[in-house]
């Protein structure tokens, strides 16, 4: 019986910054992940909805509607709630990190603090966790 082929795993990258997302498109994508992509909150609960990712990579500032809100809508509906949201954000506060995970995010990364090639090891880990 032949295999089937693997579907490739899908990464919703949510980030306003064309920049980052350029960056963060590039270095995924040579990881081999399929990369869907949303600039603002409201498109990206919407494609996360539509196309049920095996991952969200969240930034918090957004526009129409903040991170916060598409995580908690997210975790809130029960066909996309398992999938692991990971944050990167430059909200580096306590709260703001507790407040992400509380409202479940599997991890959280600060921009500034975060290479980017130590993300992309981190969002394999947590995909082999799944």
């Amino acid at each position: 019986m032949a295999e089937k082929s693997k579907q490739p795993v899908t990464i919703l990258v949510v980030e306003d910054d064309e920049v980052l997302l350029r960056a963060l498109y590039l270095l995924l994508q040579g990881e081999g992940y399929a990369i869907a992509s949303a600039t603002d909150g409201e498109t990206a609960l919407s494609m996360a909805r539509r196309i049920v990712p095996d991952l969200i990579l969240l930034d918090l500032i957004l526009p129409k509607m903040h991170g916060f809100d598409v995580l908690r809508d997210v975790k809130a509906d029960p066909k996309i709630k398992d999938i692991p949201v990971v944050v990167l954000s430059n909200l580096g506060d306590r709260t703001d990190i507790d407040r992400a995970k509380d409202l479940g995010a599997a991890d959280y990364f600060v921009k500034a603090r975060t290479d980017l090639s130590v993300l992309a090891e981190q969002l394999k880990r947590i995909r082999a966790s799944r």
